[in-house]
């Protein structure tokens, strides 16, 4: 069996890059996209003139503005955004079809069947993004997703350009455990604030000490799943390349006008959430394998879970409870939330079977179509389940 060949690639400031190229007058400029003026204002992306002072994204814009008084703030524009990125995941295609997109600036390539070097192909790529859609790129090279990921963002973070890194880093196979040993804990999937500090109380800082621990002290510290991150900071990881066709998720998110930690509006929301990506799905004509759940505590950390869901679904009900189970895995009483999501993933076509019998699914699944009905004719917000109402509606 050959060794996997995994490509990782992540457009350079992909929004900015964008605005660059439409209006080149930013070029050397520190600005920033997404970012109202307003409180709430958050910075979705910012150029590398602005990095160096200190801007990132996620940042609240009036922290961006006392660091740089001088940025320019740019309206997003997500369907020009969209356009340049599926420019860009058309020529990835053109490899292979092995190719599964992450997000709208970031995707992984399977390309082990190709007879070129990964380091060949990353070239090869980063010119033809470059030729024909003129943003710039960074890619990693490894025999894992996990490992050219970090390889990725290691290129970049490595970058001396000042600009657009446009970094290449190509990880050998069998030499993954000594690239990750002397980076630090955060730099690893998994690892977020919570899991850093905890790791860091431990004496655990780089990921190489991470590696070293056994799985009896990962279980005693982290539960069953903790060694899995021992076995990730030793660069083992046989996570596929998945390959989602036509929509890739329905998904929808709300963030708070007030940051609450008020567990039963919380669950309240999430209910009202669950609703409409189930009437999306209904809508589509799809099924969901995976119900997802995205969490941002008022500190702008942001976290993720998702769990498999047998049979797929597109009823509410079965999509509040994998979301409500997911949320209480990452709860913290008394911490202070700013934005909830619910989405889904691994959609697929339904296969009708023949029943001879009405099963509680059946009947579930003709209410949901009436209540479709009625939110298609009078709106969304028509019809609402009790408990999904906002606390303001019930008075």
């Amino acid at each position: 069996m050959s060794t996997r060949k995994i490509i990782h690639l992540d457009l350079d400031a992909f929004f900015c890059a964008v605005e660059e190229l439409d209006h080149p007058e930013l070029a050397g400029k520190a600005f920033a996209v997404g970012g109202r003026s307003g409180e709430r204002g958050v910075i979705a992306s910012c150029s590398y003139p602005a990095r160096r002072k200190g801007v990132h994204s996620a940042m609240p814009t009036t922290q961006a503005l006392r660091l740089c008084p001088e940025l320019i703030l740019v309206s997003g524009r997500h369907g020009r955004y969209g356009e340049k990125s599926d420019q860009v995941m058309e020529i990835l295609k053109r490899y292979t079809p092995l190719m599964e997109q992450v997000s709208i600036d970031e995707a992984f390539l399977d390309v082990t069947d190709l007879p070129q070097d990964g380091e060949t192909l990353a070239r090869e790529i980063q010119s033809r993004v470059a030729v024909e859609t003129s943003l710039p790129c960074s890619l990693g090279v490894a025999t894992n997703k996990l490992v050219a990921k970090i390889a990725t963002d290691t290129g970049k973070a490595r970058s001396q350009t000042g600009s657009y890194p446009k970094a290449i880093l190509v990880v050998p196979a069998g030499k993954e455990a000594e690239f990750l040993a002397p980076l630090p804990t955060k730099a690893m999937w998994g690892v977020g604030p919570k899991t850093e500090e905890t790791l860091a109380k431990l004496g655990i800082k780089t990921l190489g000490q991470l590696a070293a621990c056994s799985d009896e002290f990962m279980i005693k510290h982290f539960g069953k799943h903790g060694p899995e991150l021992s076995q990730s900071a030793r660069g083992i990881s046989n996570s596929p390349v998945v390959v989602e066709y036509e929509a890739k998720s329905i998904s929808q998110e709300t963030t708070f006008d007030r940051d609450t930690s008020d567990l039963v509006y919380l669950r309240q929301v999430l209910r009202k959430l669950s609703t409409q990506v189930g009437f999306r799905l209904r809508q589509s004509g799809v099924l969901a394998g995976v119900v997802r759940i995205k969490l941002r505590w008022s500190d702008f950390s942001t976290h993720t879970r998702q769990i498999s869901i047998h049979p797929p679904t597109d009823q509410d009900g079965v999509i509040y409870k994998a979301a409500d189970e997911l949320m209480m895995t990452l709860w913290e009483n008394g911490r202070q939330v700013r934005l909830l999501g619910v989405g889904t993933a691994g959609l697929q076509k339904p296969v009708r079977q023949m029943n001879l019998w009405e099963t509680p699914s059946d009947k579930e699944r003709r209410l949901l179509t009436a209540l479709d009905e009625l939110r298609e004719r009078y709106g969304r917000n028509a019809v609402q389940r009790g408990d999904s109402l906002d606390r303001k509606d019930r008075q």
